[in-house]
């Protein structure tokens, strides 16, 4: 199969595009022809290395997060999918999906709900999952809060603007460039901060939850902002952010929290089911075909994007 791959760590010209083993699925697994995938902050972290840690040094690696595409073949546990079945969802680990075959979970694989094509599909798993798991889980949002999206124009803060509202907050304030305020009003957001004029830090007292969406901010400057007993969620903090906040939010009674999506299948069943009522769409702000993903990677880490970064990996969008 032609896949994107690197084999050593660095900038975005260590991808490259060729022949790649065609993975088999495992018994629990499902192999999908991908016909789109996406671009995530976390695909051009790995690839430069400043997740080595986690990712260690075996190559090549197959960078991407999101797969929407057709079921090609089954493992031998696998009964709820068949070859043909339009699926979407995240691999394993922390990559794979940039190829033209990649293997899902089938416990955390989901039906594409019909009204969505493929790319449309592919920009939903990672951001949708880490959205609705940091508001609901880590967040844990009431009916009624007040929250806060910094980021609010971003692949996972367009999906949480539109989740905070989707799970009852009362008030929903998106932080982005101006821009992108009228695109995240469109979402459901009842104020728009413009970050280049506006400290949402400086708010006191007025957000139950506070999701930084893009790592942008820290628990200790955004702590006054919070309410009493509210709670502070991130995605991917810097060390010493994380470990001082960790440390002073043991002993106030405004929490710190940080995310890392877990793969669940009730989740993106959950969200199918928002995606097929019209409650969450995804926002695409480019496409580029599986072949330019060097090109994508260098978009992303500019952070022009709005909403999110797709692929096509067959080259033409497929109903």
């Amino acid at each position: 199969m032609n896949a994107i791959y690197f084999d050593h760590y660095g900038p975005a010209d260590v991808l490259r595009y060729g022949e790649q083993p065609t993975p088999t699925p495992q018994a629990d697994q499902i192999l999908v022809r991908v016909h789109a995938s996406s671009i995530n902050p976390v695909d051009w972290k790995v690839r430069s290395g400043s997740l080595k840690l986690v990712t260690g040094l075996s190559f090549p690696k197959i960078p991407g997060r999101d797969v929407a595409g057709t079921v090609a073949a089954v493992g031998d546990n696998v009964t709820r999918f068949q070859p043909g079945d339009r699926v979407y969802g995240m691999p394993d680990g922390v990559g794979g999906a940039n190829a033209e075959y990649a293997v899902l979970p089938a416990q955390a694989a989901a039906f594409i709900p019909e009204k969505l094509s493929f790319e449309e599909a592919a920009a939903v798993p990672l951001g949708a999952l880490t959205a609705l798991q940091a508001l609901r889980d880590k967040g844990q949002l009431l009916s009624g809060d007040r929250v806060l999206i910094n980021g609010a124009a971003g692949g996972v803060g367009t999906f949480a603007v539109q989740l905070a509202k989707a799970l009852g907050a009362g008030e929903v304030t998106g932080v982005c460039g101006p821009h992108n305020a009228e695109l995240v009003r469109s979402l459901g957001a009842d104020r728009v901060l413009n970050h280049h004029e506006q400290d949402f830090t400086q708010d006191v007292s007025r957000y139950d939850i506070i999701f930084d969406a893009v790592a942008k901010s820290s628990y200790l400057a955004s702590k006054p902002a919070l309410r009493r007993n509210g709670r502070y969620v991130t995605t991917a903090p810097e060390p010493k952010d994380l470990a001082a906040g960790a440390l002073v939010s043991v002993f106030s009674t405004k929490k710190m929290s940080m995310l890392l999506a877990a793969n669940r299948g009730t989740d993106m069943a959950l969200i199918s089911a928002w995606l097929h009522s019209g409650t969450l769409r995804p926002v695409i702000d480019k496409t580029f075909p599986l072949a330019e993903t060097a090109e994508a990677h260098r978009y992303s880490e500019a952070g022009r994007a709005a909403g999110k970064i797709v692929l096509t990996v067959d080259g033409e969008v497929v109903k």
